[in-house]
Order: structure tokens, then sequence, then C-alpha cells
């Protein structure tokens, strides 16, 4: 068992520290080493004992609970940040980049300061770094990131009415793929399932888990079922209630009945597991669509014509029989046969 704490970044997730003997409470200020340095960090989580397992060794000690001046130095780096933000905005004008300035940060010891910013491809800002370099005197990196993490840097409203998940309750980004939206009964509109960020909402994966398993025990929309009132088809699923409503035609008329999904015959069953393969792919865009256009299906020519190989993309417009009409016509110039 090793004694930690969790210590928070800005703009970062948190990471475990050693502890040590210091008394660390939730939110308090500290200094602690890291890889690039002496970082200022806020206590996420305050000194526990964790098992071995879990963390990563060695750990990086906390130096000590940041005083007064620390508190200082800290303040004196936000204060210059908005300068340095309009400065690299000029330089980035000046030369022509195509680059959204997100945030920009000093290190603790006030040797380096870190861009932030998004950009559509790679970008040359060699040029970019000497300018910034010859105006602060000190270290400078620049950071790429996407659009997920521009959003988590910025913050913002999302479409539930509430901070964004990723800047706000979510230390790290979940995998999340349309087929979580499927198996949920939304709308696959991309405007109704996407964040600020442009992105499938975060969101998306907190349920799955119950819906995938819930999935696979609900008929298909559409199906043909059997009730305890007769033969139907399934009109919706309720997810939560698990019940079915099923469309049911007696003496010439449609009556709508809800049964719970136990009543239903046959169940999902072998139906859902033949669907299963199909939206594995899901997240692989357009590939069914390049497998098409590889074979076109071309009428042939002759009844008793012998089946060949697909051609090659550069083959299809080749005409086989050059050589056998210049033999015929005497080799042509070249004498090629």
């Amino acid at each position: 068992m090793a004694k930690v704490v969790v210590v928070k970044f800005k703009n970062s997730k948190p990471y475990y520290f050693e502890a040590g003997d210091l008394a660390l409470s939730r939110g308090q200020a500290v200094i602690v080493e890291t890889a690039r340095g002496l970082e200022y960090g806020i206590v996420a989580d305050p000194a526990r004992e964790v098992a071995d397992e879990e963390i990563t060794p060695p750990l990086k000690p906390v130096v000590r609970i940041a005083n007064e001046r620390d508190e200082e130095l800290v303040a004196r780096a936000r204060e210059r940040r908005k300068e340095a933000m309009n400065i690299c905005r000029e330089k980035i004008e000046k030369h022509g980049l195509e680059m959204k300035l997100i945030d920009c940060e000093f290190s603790f010891d006030g040797n380096k300061v870190i861009f932030t910013f998004s950009a559509e491809g790679r970008v040359d800002f060699r040029e970019l770094v000497k300018d910034l370099a010859s105006v602060f005197h000190m270290r400078i990196e620049l950071r790429q990131v996407g659009a997920r993490d521009e959003t988590k840097i910025l913050g913002g409203i999302a479409p539930c009415g509430r901070e964004c998940c990723c800047s706000g309750c979510m230390p790290e980004f979940r995998k999340v793929s349309i087929k979580m939206a499927k198996n949920q009964g939304l709308s696959l509109n991309p405007g109704k399932i996407s964040g600020l960020c442009g992105r499938l909402m975060c969101c998306l994966s907190y349920e799955n888990e119950y819906y995938a398993s819930v999935c696979k025990q609900m008929p298909k929309i559409g199906a043909t079922v059997a009730t305890p009132e007769g033969k139907g088809v399934v009109m919706a699923c309720n997810m939560l209630k698990l019940e079915v409503r099923v469309k049911i035609e007696r003496d010439g008329a449609l009556v709508y009945r809800d049964f719970p999904v136990a009543d239903i015959e046959p169940r999902r069953g072998e139906e859902r597991e033949k669907e299963e393969p199909d939206d594995e792919g899901e997240d692989i865009a357009e590939e069914p669509v390049s497998d098409v256009s590889e074979k076109p299906q071309k009428p042939q020519q002759g009844q008793n014509a012998r089946p060949q190989q697909p051609k090659a993309e550069g083959e299809r417009g080749k005409r086989p029989d050059r050589g056998n009409r210049n033999h015929r016509r005497g080799g042509g110039k070249g004498g090629k046969n």
C-alpha cells in the first residue's frame, strides 16, 4: 500500500503523487515535481492509501504546500496571459498561418510558455516560434489539439443546458460510436447527437452498457411476433419499461397493445445475432461503398463467355486485342505483334 494524493493541473486529467508526511485536504494548492519540473496544482482528492497494482511506479513526490510567494508567481503568470495571447495572434496574422489560438500557459518556474492551438492540418510554425522567442526571451512550445480538446479547454453550455461533460465532470475522454445512439433508439441526425465540438456527444456512453444488454432482448421493429392476444407487428420498444407496443389486427380493426418483453414470442435471439456483425463496422466510414465500386457489374458479351478475373483499376480501359489487330495488318510501322 502506498499513501498517495490526487492532484489536478490546468486542462489535464488528475495524477497520483506521493503524499509523504504532509496533511493535505481537497482544494489545497501544492507544488509537485513532474517530468517538466516543478508545477503548481490543486488537490482533487485528499491523501489515502492505494494498492500497489493501481499505481505506476515511481511516483513523483509532493514537494510542499503552496505558500504566498508561490501564489504570487501564479497570479503574475495569469496576468501575463492576456498580453501573450494578443502578441501570439499578431504574429500568426503576420505569417499568414491558418491556426486558431486557444490558450496560453506559463510554466511555474517562468522558463517556458505553452501556446495551445487548433488547425485543420499540419502547420509549419518554425518562423513563428523564432519571433515569439525574440519577444518573450524564454522557451516556446506550441501544442496542437483536436476538436474535443478544444471544447474541453474553452468550455461551454451543452445542448442539454448543462456545462460540457469534458470540461466539467469527465477527466478523460471515452470512446463513443454511432452504435451507442442506435442502441438507445435516438435519432441519427448529426445535429441532435453531436456536441459543441461537432463530434458525438460524450454522454452517449454513460448508459450504453444497460441499453446494449436490453437491446438484445427486444424484438426488431416491424417484426411479426406472437402475443397473448394473437399475432401482431412490433411498432415500438420501450427500453426503460421493458415493454413492446404491438399492432394487432382484430375483426378488421387495428388494435395497439403494450406487452412486457417476456410475454413476446419469439424473443429477439437469433435476429439480433444476425445484425450484430453489421453494427461492428459502424465506425469504419464508407468501406462497404469502396468494395462495391472496385467490382462493377458489367454485362457479358456472349452466353458461353469464360469467367474472367476482376481487372485492376488501371486496366479497365485497355483493349486486349490491339496486338492481334496489328498482326492482321502486317504489324504496323514498328512491326510489333
